[in-house]
């Protein structure tokens, strides 16, 4: 029995979806950490990580005009300062600025490359059908998805921070289906997180394929949850 028979359209995450094909972006940019030789231990750099994406949660750092390496920047720039205030890196600006310059740049290129892969699945689906992005973000995924020449393959986009929904709640990928227009057994969901995106999916009905990889850890999973289990976007065109 073919598990993703009569799928009429397909939602798709961004984050860890499209731009790292499976990676958690923590560990990417930590990835980046240790390749610049930036100082720092691993779970410091976590702290560094979870203070960041609360500031940009709740403050309007990032702005509707940003396009990605604009928010890495930003992004790179609070995990150094947090750092440096807590005594994990010196309060060397020049240094800090060096640092985050290095992981932003580096980062930017990293996606530009994993695109290489993931940008042909999406164009490729889009011609047989109509897809949703479903996101939690800043603000400015259209400037991104538009920078990444990806915004023409989604008919809809769902932004957290523009519909005041954020993952893991399953509103958001009711959302999601509404904008589809078809009931939700027939859409699929492809995402990389259990549970911002596996668990709420199919708790709105959705069939489900998960984008396994490497996570962020500390999530109980159940592999019997998802319809399809894959590791890299490019095995999705087959299974459809």
């Amino acid at each position: 029995m073919n598990a993703l028979k009569d799928i009429q359209g397909v939602i798709f995450d961004y984050g860890g979806t499209i731009d790292t094909n499976s990676r958690h972006w923590a560990e990417v940019l930590w990835a980046k950490y240790v390749e610049h030789q930036i100082p720092v231990d691993k779970e410091s750099f976590r702290e560094a990580y979870v203070f960041g994406e609360r500031a940009l949660a709740k403050y309007p750092f990032v702005q509707p005009w940003h396009d990605f390496h604009d928010v890495l920047s930003i992004k790179a720039k609070l995990q150094m300062e947090w750092l440096a205030e807590q005594r994990k890196l010196p309060m060397d600006e020049l240094k800090l600025q060096s640092y985050a310059t290095k992981v932003a740049d580096s980062c930017y290129e990293y996606v530009l490359d994993i695109l290489q892969v993931t940008r042909p699945v999406v164009e490729e689906l889009s011609k047989k059908y109509k897809l949703v992005l479903v996101s939690n973000f800043y603000g400015n995924i259209q400037t991104i998805l538009k920078d990444f020449g990806l915004l023409d393959f989604f008919d809809e986009i769902i932004e957290s921070s523009v519909v005041g929904v954020r993952k893991p709640d399953p509103a958001i990928y009711r959302l999601g289906v509404d904008a589809m227009g078809f009931v939700a057994k027939n859409v699929l969901v492809v995402g990389d997180s259990f549970s911002k995106d596996v668990v709420p999916a199919k708790a709105v009905g959705c069939r489900v394929t998960w984008l396994k990889g490497e996570g962020w850890g500390g999530e109980v999973i159940d592999e019997s949850v998802p319809d399809v289990i894959i590791t890299n976007l490019a095995q999705l065109p087959v299974l459809l």
